[in-house]
C-alpha cells in the first residue's frame, strides 16, 4: 500500500515519473514476495509437532484403520442373531425319463419348468457361541482402540526425544561457537604481544591449533543439528529442512520434583492409565471369550426354518374332459398360485464325534488363555522395568547437572585466571588451552545431564498420565 501512496505524489504525465512507478513497483513486488515467505515459514513448538504427528503419521493412519476393522466385526457379529433370507431361482429342461415337477408323476416327455422361493432361518441355541463371539469382538475392538492410543503415544515419545535433542545440539553450538570466538579473540592479542615481543612465535602457533581445532568443532556441532532436524522432520514426514525451525522455548526448567516420586507410586498410575496395560487385558479378555466360543461347539444347535415357494413346469396340461388326453399347458400365473408351498421347522443338530476338531479347539484356546495371561505379566514387568529406569537415570542426571554445575563455576573462574596470567606472559599456551578444554568439556557435561534429567521426567510424566510439554 505505500508504493501506491507515493506513486499519488509523484508528478503525473513526465518520463521520469513512469520510471520511478515501474521501480516502485518492482520493490513492492520482491517486498511483498519476501513478506509472504516470512509468513509461509514457521517455528514450530514440541507441541505442535507431537500434534502435527498424531494427525499425519502413516502409522498412526493404518492403526486406526485397524480400529475400524475390528468396529465392523463387532457390528457384523451383532447381527448374528438375526434371522437370514434368502431368495432362489430355477430354469431347468429335462429330457428322457423324469419325474415331473408338479404331479411327481414318471414320464418320458421333455419338459421344463420354473421354481421360485424364499428361505429363513435363525439359530435359536448354539451353546451361546453367538453371544461370546459379540463379547469377544468388543474386547478385541477395546484392545485396537488402546493400540491406537499406544501408537500415539509411542510417537509422542520419538518426537520429544527429537525434539529435546535439537535444543541439546543449539547448546552444544553455542558452547563450541562461543569457544571459538574466544580464542579467536585470544589469537589477535596473542599476535600483538608477538609483535611487541611479549610472546613466543610457538605460543601463537599454539593458538592457531587451537583455533583449527575449535573450527571442526563448530562445523561438527552444526551437523550434530543439522541430523538433529532431519530426525525430527523423518518423524514429522516432512520431506525437506527447507524453511523448518523449532521454536525454543525462554527456558527448560529443572525444578521438577517428579523424580522424588517413588517407582512403585508411579507405576501404580501408570498400570491404571496406560494403553499398553489396558490393551493385554483385553486381549486376554478376548482370548477367555475364544476358549468358551471353542466349548460352544459341544453344545447341540437348534435353528428354526421356514421357506415359501411355487414351480410351473409346461408339463402341467390340462385333460380333454371327454377323451381324457392333455390339450394345453396351464398358464404361468395359475399354476403359481395353484403350486405354491409353505414349510416351518425346527432342526436340531448333535455333535457326536468330528474328528476330534473340538477337542483340539478347547486345547488350542486354553493355550491362548494361558499365553495371554504371560503376555498381560509381561507387560507389567516392561512397564515397571522402564519407568524404573527412567526413574534412576533421572536421579542419576540430576545428580550429574549438579556436579557439572558446579564444575562449571569452578572451570569458569580457573580459565579466567588462566588468561589472566597468560595475558601477562606467566603462563603458556599449552596451559590457557587446558584451561580452556576443561571449561568446554565442563559445559557440555552439564547441558548432556540437563537434558537427560528433563527427558526423562519427561518420560516419568508421561507415564502418570500427563502430557508431553516444556512448560
Amino acid at each position: 500500500m505505500f508504493h501506491n501512496i507515493i506513486i499519488n505524489l509523484l508528478p503525473q504525465n513526465s518520463i521520469k515519473t513512469m520510471k520511478m512507478k515501474r521501480f516502485l513497483l518492482v520493490i513492492a513486488i520482491v517486498t511483498g514476495f519476501s513478506i509472504s515467505s516470512g509468513l509461509a515459514q514457521k517455528t514450530w513448538t514440541l507441541e505442535e509437532c507431537i500434534q502435527y504427528a498424531l494427525d499425519n503419521n502413516i502409522q498412526i493412519k493404518r492403526q486406526e484403520l485397524q480400529t475400524e476393522l475390528t468396529k465392523n466385526n463387532l457390528q457384523q457379529s451383532k447381527f448374528q442373531v438375526l434371522p437370514n433370507l434368502n431368495g432362489s431361482m430355477s430354469h431347468r429342461w429335462d429330457f428322457g425319463r423324469n419325474i415331473n415337477p408338479i404331479t411327481n408323476e414318471i414320464s418320458t416327455n421333455a419338459s421344463m419348468s420354473d421354481g421360485f422361493g424364499l428361505s429363513s432361518s435363525v439359530t435359536l441355541f448354539n451353546g451361546f457361541q453367538t453371544l461370546n463371539s459379540i463379547k469377544q469382538n468388543r474386547y478385541l475392538q477395546e484392545k485396537s482402540l488402546q493400540d491406537f492410543k499406544k501408537a500415539q503415544n509411542d510417537i509422542s515419545l520419538q518426537i520429544a526425544t527429537a525434539f529435546l535433542q535439537i535444543l541439546f545440539s543449539e547448546e552444544a553450538l553455542n558452547i563450541a561457537q562461543s569457544q571459538l570466538d574466544v580464542t579467536a579473540l585470544q589469537l589477535e592479542k596473542t599476535k600483538r604481544l608477538l609483535e611487541v615481543g611479549s610472546k613466543a612465535k610457538g605460543d601463537l602457533l599454539q593458538i592457531q591449533a587451537q583455533e583449527a581445532s575449535e573450527k571442526f568443532n563448530v562445523v561438527n556441532a552444526k551437523n550434530n543439528l543439522n541430523i538433529a532436524n532431519l530426525t525430527l522432520i523423518q518423524l514429522l514426514e516432512i520431506k525437506t529442512l527447507e524453511g523448518f525451525k523449532t521454536s525454543r522455548p525462554d527456558s527448560v526448567p529443572m525444578n521438577y520434583n517428579n523424580a522424588l516420586t517413588s517407582v512403585d507410586d508411579i507405576y501404580k498410575e501408570a498400570e491404571a492409565k496406560l494403553p499398553q496395560i489396558k490393551s493385554a487385558e483385553f486381549s486376554l479378555k478376548s482370548a477367555e471369550k475364544g476358549l468358551d466360543i471353542s466349548r460352544g461347539q459341544m453344545s447341540p444347535r437348534l435353528s428354526l426354518s421356514g421357506s415359501l415357494g411355487s414351480r410351473y413346469s409346461d408339463a402341467n396340461k390340462m385333460s380333454d374332459p371327454i377323451t381324457g388326453k392333455p390339450t394345453s399347458t396351464y398358464s404361468f400365473n395359475t399354476q403359481i398360485k395353484s403350486n405354491s408351498y409353505q414349510s416351518i421347522g425346527f432342526d436340531l443338530s448333535i455333535p457326536i464325534f468330528n474328528n476330534f476338531q473340538t477337542n483340539y479347539s478347547i486345547s488350542n484356546s486354553k493355550i491362548r488363555v494361558k499365553d495371554s495371561q504371560y503376555s498381560l505379566e509381561q507387560t507389567k514387568k516392561n512397564l515397571y522395568a522402564e519407568i524404573q529406569k527412567a526413574h534412576s537415570d533421572a536421579l542419576g542426571a540430576l545428580e550429574k547437572y549438579n556436579a557439572a554445575n558446579e564444575a562449571v563455576l569452578s572451570n569458569q573462574e580457573a580459565f579466567k585466571y588462566t588468561q589472566q596470567k597468560y595475558d601477562v606472559g606467566v603462563v603458556s599456551s599449552v596451559d590457557f588451552n587446558v584451561a580452556k578444554n576443561n571449561l568446554t568439556k565442563a559445559k557440555s557435561d552439564l547441558i548432556q545431564a540437563k537434558y537427560q534429567y528433563v527427558f526423562n521426567i519427561k518420560v516419568l510424566d508421561f507415564y502418570r498420565g500427563i502430557p508431553i510439554s516444556l512448560k
